[in-house]
């Protein structure tokens, strides 16, 4: 597989190509190999990029007890879960490409596995692996989830669904530490990936969110992919609540030639605006102290 004509295109903006290059077996066709597989298995938390019904972009989160992910074979992912109604991927069709980002929060794990949803029935979702590996634990915010009552694959339950940010979904953002951006390619299908950074962050400017691209590792698979389609999508949770919020809707990197003095600014910025807003709440769900 290697890097699509948009990764490379931000990797030698980027002025990164030669380092980039030496991680392209990174982008080739992975496996998940018997380590990947131990830590698939002690998973809580993973969170699928894909399509609905209608085809609108979504990343929504899967929480569940260790062991409902399952490496069923080296190219072969198994999710013993599915999406409740309120999710807006509930009912998503089969046989389209999905990115999906494992988490582990306490231990600042995680893990990328891109390929094609094979699979949707009432025993869950199956991956077909066609990109597997693992990132940094940079920018990872550490905390312990638990859901009460043990419940095996917890529920959501709808509070809103529009067209637009509400205050409470503003102040949610603004207060966030960590997010998830999904991202897509005509070609080279869908990637999920994990955000993270001081709270504030995010910034929203009227019904538009931006926040600054960090440092990572070079790869740029989401902002490759966004230089070739805008199509994009974001989930923000507050963990103490369990308040979801997923935004679908388009985004655009724009770059500064003059840089500051924070080892944090690269010179690039994401914009996001959203087309549509998904609210829900995941009963239990609060963190281990």
């Amino acid at each position: 597989m290697g890097f699509h004509g948009g990764e490379l295109a931000v990797q030698a903006r980027a002025g990164v190509a030669e380092r980039a290059g030496q991680l392209a077996a990174m982008a080739g066709q992975g496996r998940l190999r018997p380590a990947t597989a131990e830590f698939l298995a002690a998973a809580r938390l993973a969170v699928l990029t894909a399509r609905d019904s209608a085809g609108r972009l979504w990343i929504s989160p899967l929480l569940g007890p260790a062991g409902f992910l399952r490496a069923v074979t080296p190219m072969t992912l198994h999710i013993d879960s599915r999406f409740p109604a309120a999710d807006p991927l509930y009912g998503l069709p089969a046989n389209q490409p999905a990115g999906l980002v494992v988490i582990d929060l306490a231990a600042r794990r995680r893990f990328r596995i891109n390929g094609v949803l094979t699979g949707v029935a009432a025993t869950g979702l199956t991956i077909d692996v066609e990109q597997a590996y693992g990132n940094c634990p940079k920018y990872i915010q550490p905390r312990r989830l638990h859901v009460a009552g043990g419940a095996s694959t917890p529920g959501r339950t709808p509070v809103f669904a529009g067209d637009a940010l509400r205050p409470q979904d503003r102040r949610l953002i603004e207060r966030a530490d960590t997010f998830f951006l999904g991202t897509t390619h005509p070609t080279a299908g869908g990637d999920g990936s994990h955000r993270g950074g001081s709270a504030g962050f995010v910034r929203v400017d009227q019904d538009r969110l931006c926040w600054a691209d960090y440092p990572g590792n070079n790869l740029f698979n989401s902002l490759g992919n966004l230089a070739v389609d805008s199509t994009a999508a974001l989930v923000f949770v507050d963990f103490s609540s369990g308040t979801t919020l997923q935004l679908s809707g388009t985004a655009a990197v724009t770059w500064r030639d003059e840089m500051s003095s924070d080892e944090h600014d690269t010179g690039r910025w994401v914009t996001f605006t959203p087309k549509r807003v998904v609210v829900t709440e995941v009963p239990g769900l609060y963190l281990e102290s």
